[in-house]
C-alpha cells in the first residue's frame, strides 16, 4: 500500500461523486440560465414535440398516449391554484360545525388583502417536466419495447374526451371560485409616468 502522506485516498466512489456533483451542478447553471428566457424555453419545447411527433410518424409507432397523458396532467396542475378553494370551504364548514369562528381564508369584500394567484405547478416546473418528459420520450421511440400496437382512434377518441372532461371540471371550478390562472388585460404600473 502506498503511503501519500496527506492520509487521505480517493475510492472510486468519492472520485465518482464528485464527478456527479460537477455535472449536477453544470446542469443547474444551464436552467439557470434558461429561466429568464420564457418564450425560447417554450419554443424550444414546441420544437422537441415536433421532432417527437415526426419520430412517430417515420417509425410509424404508437409512442403518444402516455406522453400526451401526461402533459395534460402538467397542464391540469399548471391552471389549479395552489390552494384549492373548495378544500377551504370544506374547511371552514368543519370549523363551524365544530362552533368555531367562521374565517374565510379568500377575500371576500373589496376591502380584503389582495391575493395574488399562486399556482400548483409553477409555469418553471411545467416546462422542465414537460421538456423532460419529452425528451425521455424520444428517446423510447428507438426501443422496440416502447412500441406497443393499439388501435389508435380510440386513444384519440380517449385523449380528446379525457382532455374535454378535465378542462370543463377546470372551468366549472374556475368559474364557481372566481380565479383566472392568467395575466389578461393591461398591466398596472406603479410609480412611473402615466
Amino acid at each position: 500500500m502506498s503511503d501519500s502522506g496527506s492520509g487521505l485516498e480517493s475510492t472510486p466512489l468519492q472520485s465518482a461523486s464528485v464527478h456527479f456533483y460537477k455535472l449536477q451542478r453544470q446542469y443547474q447553471q444551464i436552467l439557470d440560465r434558461w429561466t429568464p428566457h420564457v418564450l425560447y424555453r417554450w419554443l424550444s419545447t414546441a420544437g422537441l414535440l415536433f421532432v417527437f411527433f415526426l419520430r412517430i410518424v417515420f417509425a410509424q409507432g404508437w409512442y403518444i398516449d402516455a406522453h400526451a397523458i401526461y402533459l395534460l396532467n402538467l397542464l391540469l396542475a399548471f391552471l389549479q391554484p395552489k390552494f384549492d378553494p373548495s378544500l377551504q370551504d370544506d374547511l371552514m364548514a368543519d370549523e363551524i360545525e365544530e362552533g368555531g369562528d367562521p374565517v374565510s381564508p379568500l377575500p371576500s369584500n373589496r376591502d380584503d388583502e389582495f391575493r395574488p394567484f399562486v399556482r400548483r405547478l409553477p409555469e418553471w416546473q411545467f416546462w422542465l417536466s414537460a421538456t423532460r418528459a419529452t425528451v425521455i420520450a424520444l428517446f423510447c421511440t428507438f426501443s422496440e419495447v416502447f412500441d406497443v400496437p393499439v388501435y389508435w382512434p380510440i386513444l384519440v377518441v380517449y385523449f380528446f374526451t379525457l382532455f374535454a372532461l378535465t378542462m370543463r371540471r377546470q372551468i366549472q371550478h374556475m368559474i364557481k371560485y372566481k380565479y383566472i390562472p392568467f395575466d389578461i388585460g393591461r398591466k398596472a404600473r406603479y410609480g412611473g409616468a402615466k
